[in-house]
């Protein structure tokens, strides 16, 4: 049996094999979108810390590793990181 780790990084190789053809402004869109969603739903919290597992902060990192801190500085994101 494949572990949650596993599961989650197939799920996601094919979620971005998804990404291929589509064009930057349908992708352009798709964050918009995206980035509304968690406007709406972060002040659903209520103060709520946001508990993510084990393999959400493996693939959170392994998403955001690249990028400088600037620019992480500017997206909107549910987990902080100190440092």
């Amino acid at each position: 049996m494949l572990s949650p780790l596993a599961c989650l990084t197939v799920a996601n190789t094919f979620a971005a094999l998804c990404l291929l053809p589509m064009t930057d402004r349908e992708m352009d869109a798709e964050i918009l979108v995206l980035r509304h969603q968690i406007t709406v739903l972060q002040p659903r919290l209520d103060g709520a810390r946001v508990r993510f597992v084990g393999q959400d902060r493996a693939l959170l990192a392994a998403l955001l590793h690249r990028l400088p801190r600037g620019v992480l500085g500017r997206m909107r994101l549910l987990a902080r990181w100190s440092g």
